[in-house]
């Protein structure tokens, strides 16, 4: 049997990270959450029942918490961060504080002896402040390969606290891995979507508004691009930089390029698909919000043969569906 911990597990993408590798009989998942981001919701709770799961529920910022891992561990999948737009502006000090703390912790308990491989999740949001800084002397920065430049562009925005953070998480991991002997990998995640993420983002915060039938219908610029890739696709992907040897020490970006869209077309998308004709009015978009983001992937197929496939037609219906049902029972704001 094959052992895997999860740091993050009770979060979004550690939870159907956790659900995909548990699902796999041969394999052991230990899931490490605190629930301080994450939900113990009814999903989690039949995850952790898995004969196949342990669950540890304890502060990754304590030290002491360590002496509960033993054994050897075929690879380690370290998700666990604090996340959401508004911890980035109302609590950015624990946003740096929990993000580096979580990963110095885990990574000075690694040894080549116990963990088979390491992977560090990062995210878009390290190169974020490139754009601001350098897209228009440098056009070809986008879609953006793993070789872009990371850049704080305004150290006065808390906004880049979980950026910030995640740059930091990106060099302790290279610097402490290659030091020990440790084997590595770092994925970016950009703009993973699906059921159970939460509501601090841009889908569940459109659903809510579709939900309260909210018209005119607000929204905070527009003209922006993402590039959305479903969770199900992003976990098979961050399994498969795991398992292939080539991806080692490798910073390999994950998302569809294929699914690049302006928001204000995303929001006619999910309209469509609720059935809810409201007046659009729009915003100023926040400070700091980049204004286009794709990901190159070529580097991901190369490495492991992985290219996401699933579509936001395909996903969105079942999505809207899923937050229906939670905002009609919660009073979530």
């Amino acid at each position: 049997m094959k052992r895997f911990i999860v740091t993050g597990g009770s979060g979004f993408i550690g939870y159907h990270l956790a659900e995909y590798l548990s699902s796999q009989s041969e394999n052991e998942v230990t899931v490490i959450d605190n629930h301080l981001r994450g939900t113990a919701d009814e999903m989690f709770n039949e995850l952790i029942a898995r004969k196949n799961v342990i669950f540890i529920n304890e502060d990754m910022t304590q030290k002491i918490f360590y002496e509960k891992l033993s054994g050897h561990y075929d690879g380690i999948y370290h998700l666990a961060a604090l996340n959401g737009t508004k911890n980035f502006y109302n609590r950015p000090y624990e946003v740096m504080r929990i993000n580096i703390l979580t990963l110095m912790n885990m990574l000075e308990w690694c040894t080549k002896d116990n963990c088979g491989a390491f992977l560090f999740s990062s995210s878009s949001e390290t190169y974020a402040g490139t754009f601001n800084s350098f897209l228009p002397e440098h056009p070809e920065f986008i879609p953006s390969s793993e070789d872009i430049p990371l850049t704080v562009d305004d150290v006065m925005n808390p906004r880049w606290s979980y950026g910030g953070s995640k740059i930091t998480g990106e060099l302790l991991t290279i610097n402490y891995c290659r030091t020990h002997e440790v084997p590595f990998k770092i994925v970016r995640y950009h703009n993973v979507y699906g059921i159970r993420m939460g509501y601090d983002h841009v889908l569940p915060e459109f659903f809510k508004r579709i939900c309260d039938k909210v018209n005119p219908f607000p929204i905070f610029g527009g003209q922006e691009t993402r590039a959305f890739c479903a969770v199900e696709d992003a976990v098979k992907a961050t399994e498969a930089v795991m398992i292939h040897d080539k991806c080692t020490g490798e910073i390999v970006h994950i998302g569809n390029t294929s699914q690049e869209i302006k928001i204000i077309d995303l929001l006619k998308l999910v309209l469509k698909i609720s059935e809810f004709n409201p007046t659009i009015k729009i915003n100023p978009a926040p400070e700091g919000c980049v204004m286009r983001r794709c990901p190159n992937t070529d580097k991901l197929f190369k490495l492991t043969g992985f290219k996401a496939s699933i579509t936001l037609e395909e996903a969105l219906p079942k999505m809207y569906e899923w937050y229906k049902k939670v905002y009609s029972k919660s009073n979530v704001n």
